[in-house]
């Protein structure tokens, strides 16, 4: 058990350094051509810091572990919308656009329910699923891009980037990052499939707890950092980034490639997923902020469902 335990932890760490250098370096390649700051932001850094869960959710299917896959998502989804927006709440609370209101909210939790729906079928995500989520997918990045190229995007030019780093060095660190994601994406899955064997528990549960939880701390690190500096607004919007590109993206490309039996997966998993964007959109519409007190009762939801699923 102790080295599954130390293959759990090793495998992290590979993925979120990994994640950190290919974010580095493709953002690096970005300025050089010119890309706008806010279109690196809703895209590069977006699907960087979702690289562990797509990684993890990839080699998870492939390895014959489609509950552990799917598991991932919901879980990191639940992990996002009730830890990581109810801590940042407590450490400030957190101010929310009405375009974040009208538009990104209202597209995550879409994004939840057709998860739901598509699931309720035959408990499985077919490959004919996979290219509904994918489509969806494409639909919400044409209409992030749309508003960022109108200048009604909701975040601002930072005219503080770093300086790009050299063209040789930006290659080094992409494929030095990929190499880490999926090098550690393989160790962390087997450590998580062997833990799972060994206690006689479904891989769905590790996924939901374990696998979820480690591949969620680029945006736990981020939301926090950024509430304590008071820019509170990038967490909401980190979470809801994440969350969207989860359902749509992660498990669109990984069910086109290997379709995905959601075996372990509740509907009381799926409901807590649904049910947290729903609160944080009635959290949001009522004052367009969440409060400490709304972010201490996200927190008790999170703990309360950690306690039932154990």
């Amino acid at each position: 058990m102790a080295i599954n335990i130390l293959s759990i932890v090793i495998g992290i760490a590979l993925v979120l350094w990994g994640a950190d250098r290919l974010t580095d370096g493709a953002v690096s390649v970005a300025q050089r051509m010119g890309v706008p700051q806010i279109i690196i932001g809703l895209t590069i850094v977006a699907f960087g810091t979702s690289m562990p869960e797509f990684c993890s959710s990839l080699v998870s299917a492939l390895h014959h572990q489609p509950g552990m896959a799917v598991g991932n998502v919901v879980g990191s989804n639940i992990f996002n919308a009730l830890l990581i927006v109810g801590a940042a709440a407590v450490v400030a609370p957190i101010s929310i656009l009405k375009s974040t209101v009208k538009r990104d909210i209202p597209f995550a939790l879409i994004a939840s329910i057709l998860l739901v729906f598509l699931c309720g079928f035959d408990g499985k995500i077919q490959w004919y699923d996979a290219v509904i989520l994918l489509v969806f997918f494409v639909i919400f990045m044409v209409m992030t891009l749309r508003e960022a190229k109108a200048g009604k995007a909701d975040g601002s030019e930072d005219n503080g980037e770093k300086k790009a780093m050299s063209p040789l060095m930006s290659v080094v660190w992409i494929v030095v990052g990929l190499a880490c994601l999926i090098g550690g994406s393989t160790v962390f899955v087997n450590g998580a499939s062997e833990l799972a064997a060994e206690l006689g528990v479904e891989p769905a549960i590790i996924g939901l707890t374990i696998v979820a939880m480690g591949t969620s701390l680029p945006e736990l690190a981020t939301s926090v950092v950024s509430a304590r500096k008071g820019n509170s607004g990038i967490a909401i919007g980190n979470v809801l980034g994440s969350n969207v590109f989860n359902i749509l993206f992660i498990l669109g490309i990984t069910g086109v490639i290997c379709p995905l039996d959601i075996k372990g997966i509740t509907p009381v998993d799926l409901s807590v997923m649904t049910l947290s964007m729903v609160l944080l959109w009635l959290f949001s519409y009522t004052k367009l902020t969440i409060e400490r007190w709304e972010g201490v009762a996200l927190i008790a939801i999170f703990i309360g469902y950690m306690v039932w699923l154990i």
